[in-house]
């Protein structure tokens, strides 16, 4: 099992590794907000508001399905970093041809149940009766190839598991690149409005599909499907499909609450609405390399799992930790002593009440990011590790805890509402996590106990019989 551009993630330096890995990642991401802002100038400028309220009006939607999905299969990758580190080529074999299956026939179940279900959720979210075909027209196009997405998420997770996380970067870049091209000659030039958008996102998913087959199959033929590797390992199919259904309700729930939280935000008036937007773009992209880190995280206690480097776990959870409060400390600074600045050119609004309004949330979330920082490396390394229920419950844990903002916190303390709930909910959910990665500390140094005392009888026996 050798790539020419894999990542061992069970040798070397931790922080040197976790950053050769994470970088590309981390692009990536960059990359991926930088094309959101271009798709949206496109529609908005070309096609108008009413267009771009169409297609923003399908984002919880959108996020809540293709969050999941992308969870799935994150989770299997996770799996297959384990058998990956373990030196297991025909488990990692299995387990790929297992994924590959699975991944075709949830994203099918998906696929049914959204379409089927997104006029009445559109309806649900009080879409407006202006916009809701326009809004049902984008989400059925992109809904109807959730096996694009989940493919290509699929294979970028493949090619992670063995620590290339380069090549999905590229492709990724080769996509965004046809997107935009599409973009603008199907909604300007051929004036098929956010239909063209919709179909400009899934052709450019298609393109990065067929790359990356392409390049398995060249570079990692043994990430490649193989008839004699299906087989019903029922063990190895329900630990996949535990897996990814645990990732995968993570960023479901989390994005059903982050919806139920919205809702409060949207009562208080246009002037918090818009602050709000600015405060939490502010903060999504400050939290990239936050997320970037767990996913790194997530990876390297996988592959070290499998490799039975328990030692080298906690040694990476240190690393990754150490490195998201550098980032967390950089950016308190940056918002001391520019945020004012940079909440004014992202709202490109002179109104006080909206600049100050969405400095109060971001003074008040931003320092929770050392907390934030703590819940999502040790939440990801617990997934890496097989410990998935007390992650799983952390998340469900903040969606309630976000509809009980709603219900009861916002109606008293209005928007300070709002802006403590989520530093609240993450010290909850830290403390559930940090309780779980004792009790795999203690759970491991047992382990470590027990075959220590069974190689020393194992010992003793020997020199018995030798004497």
């Amino acid at each position: 099992m050798k790539n020419k551009v894999e990542i061992n993630m069970t040798k070397g330096n931790p922080i040197k590794v976790i950053l050769i890995f994470a970088l590309p990642i981390l692009f990536g991401n960059v990359f991926q907000q930088l094309y959101n802002v271009v798709d949206t100038a496109i529609i908005g400028n070309v096609v108008g508001d009413q267009a771009l309220a169409a297609v923003g009006a399908t984002a919880a939607i959108y996020s809540l399905v293709i969050g999941f999905a992308s969870g799935m299969t994150n989770g299997f990758s996770v799996v297959l970093a384990r058998a990956f580190g373990s030196g297991k080529e025909e488990e990692m074999r299995k387990a790929v041809s297992l994924t590959v299956v699975l991944t075709v026939l949830i994203s099918i179940g998906i696929t049914i149940v959204s379409i089927v279900c997104s006029k009445p959720l559109l309806v649900f979210l009080n879409t407006p009766d202006s916009i809701i075909e326009q809004s049902k027209t984008y989400l059925d196009i992109i809904l109807l190839f959730t096996i694009v997405t989940m493919l290509y998420n699929m294979f970028a997770g493949l090619l992670r598991a063995i620590g290339n996380s380069r090549m999905p970067l590229l492709f990724l870049i080769v996509a965004t690149i046809v997107n935009i091209v599409l973009d603008i000659i199907f909604v300007k030039g051929l004036g098929m409005g956010v239909a063209g958008a919709a179909y400009a996102t899934v052709i450019s998913e298609i393109v990065s599909v067929i790359l990356s087959i392409v390049y398995i199959r060249k570079y990692c033929p043994f990430l490649w499907v193989k008839k004699e590797y299906l087989v019903l390992d029922y063990k190895l199919i329900y630990e996949l499909l535990m897996t990814g259904l645990s990732m995968g309700l993570m960023l479901a729930l989390t994005s059903i609450g982050s919806v139920a939280l919205q809702s409060a935000v949207n009562s208080f008036g246009p002037e918090v609405i818009a602050a709000h937007t600015a405060a939490r773009k502010f903060d999504d992209i400050f939290m990239l390399p936050l997320g970037t880190l767990s996913m790194a995280a997530s990876t390297f206690a996988s592959q070290n799992f499998g490799a039975g480097e328990k030692r080298r776990i906690y040694e990476g959870i240190k690393a990754s930790i150490l490195l998201a409060f550098i980032w967390s400390g950089i950016t308190c600074f940056i918002v001391w002593v520019l945020g004012k600045l940079l909440i004014t050119a992202l709202t490109g609004s002179s109104d006080e009440l909206v600049i100050n309004t969405a400095m109060q949330y971001i003074k008040i979330n931003i320092p929770f990011f050392f907390t934030l920082s703590i819940l999502l490396i040790l939440r990801s390394s617990l997934q890496g590790v097989g410990r998935k229920m007390l992650p799983l419950a952390a998340s469900g844990i903040e969606l309630v805890a976000k509809f009980m903002a709603v219900g009861m916190i916002t109606p008293v303390l209005g928007y300070l509402g709002v802006c403590i709930i989520e530093p609240a909910i993450w010290i909850i959910c830290a403390v559930i996590v940090f309780i779980d990665f004792i009790a795999f500390t203690r759970k491991s140094k047992q382990g470590k106990r027990s075959e220590e005392g069974l190689n020393n009888v194992t010992f003793i026996k020997v020199k018995r019989i030798s004497n």
